[in-house]
């Protein structure tokens, strides 16, 4: 459970943009998502391979 303290005088829309961002890095969405449905190990693994790629191929091009 988040748990924002108002301060006295604190503008409601300047509690609301803090408890959004305290939500957001917590990543319950994020969770939720992907726990909609099963992902198979080899399969989880095998996109971890692909991102690795493609950021080792991005700081290739960057290099040269």
């Amino acid at each position: 459970m988040l748990i924002i303290p108002i301060k006295d005088g604190e503008n409601i829309d300047r509690a609301l943009k803090r408890y959004k961002r305290k939500f957001d890095k917590t990543g319950t969405v994020r969770q939720l998502r992907a726990r909609q449905a099963f992902i198979k190990p080899s399969v989880t693994n095998r996109i971890k391979i692909q991102k690795a790629a493609y950021i080792q191929n991005m700081r290739d091009q960057l290099e040269s």
